[in-house]
């Protein structure tokens, strides 16, 4: 029995790996997912610091496709206080990155060391998650709209990064989308969507590491040992997963508009609401 039991929670570890591989980069929210979809199938609410330590998985996906581009931006900075190139585009994407991070690392602490009932507040219930991914679904109708696409990545100044990385912030919310709202704020600011869906990548690194780590602590120091394979089993299948979404987002967006992802948020929206009808 103890083994069937192990086995089982091996195996709801690695579907949650593979529901955060698969949402963490579609703009269509990961935390969203993995809050309503182990409701709808019977499973128990991973909750925050599970959800947090599955992100590991991506980060090491995103670092391993982005390892040249990270290259860059290391090299700029060496550039920038040793040979005093300041206005190189490598520093300008670093500094961007860095100026993006600021606002959600600020919120997260706040709401970790103020907020002590966020994990089980309104904001994560599924109703909320519902009206959230029906909103995101017209706002990033209007980005496509409105957008110009005009801008590329080589066009990056630090202000961009800041903008963008305040809007990153909003994805502590769930349901909203930290690649969704980080593409569509690109995107009203006149940025093509291929450079939009990169800069998000390389913008959650640091974002996604920091808050990965802290759960992961917390996890470790909360989760029975035998816990630990499975989540480990959990993390590996989220940076398999999380790797392809990724390749294919990029490759997808080339060509391709977000309307796939607007009708998807608008009808799992629909979808959550009709389900709680149902249920109440």
């Amino acid at each position: 029995m103890r083994i069937l039991t192990f086995l089982e929670r091996c195996w709801y570890y690695f579907n949650l790996g593979v529901i955060q591989g698969l949402t963490e980069f579609l703009p269509i929210s990961s935390t969203a997912h993995l809050k309503a979809l182990p409701l709808l199938l019977g499973w128990q609410d991973p909750g925050v610091s599970v959800i947090a330590s599955l992100q590991l998985g991506s980060i090491i996906a995103v670092i391993t496709y982005f390892r040249s581009d990270l290259s860059i931006v290391t090299s700029g900075v060496r550039k920038a206080f040793f040979q005093n190139r300041w206005n190189d585009y490598s520093f300008k994407l670093a500094l961007a990155i860095f100026l993006g991070t600021l606002p959600i690392v600020f919120l997260g602490m706040c709401i970790k060391i103020f907020w002590k009932g966020y994990e089980v507040s309104i904001i994560r219930s599924i109703p909320s998650i519902a009206l959230v991914s029906i909103f995101m679904s017209f706002l990033m109708l209007i980005a496509e709209i409105l957008g110009r696409r005009s801008r590329t990545l080589d066009d990056i100044q630090p202000s961009d990064g800041f903008l963008i990385g305040l809007s990153q912030s909003l994805a502590l919310i769930p349901g909203v989308s930290r690649s969704g709202i980080t593409i569509t704020t690109a995107l009203m600011t006149g940025w093509e969507r291929q450079s939009a869906a990169k800069f998000t990548f390389l913008l959650g690194i640091p974002a996604i590491t920091l808050s990965g780590i802290v759960e992961l602590k917390a996890a470790i120091g909360t989760f029975a040992f035998g816990e630990l394979l499975p989540l480990f089993i959990g993390i590996c299948s989220s940076a398999v997963t999380s790797l392809i979404s990724i390749d294919l987002l990029i490759k997808f967006l080339q060509k391709q508009s977000m309307m796939i992802f607007i009708t998807y948020r608008f009808f799992f929206g629909v979808l959550l609401l009709a389900w709680v009808h149902y249920l109440s």
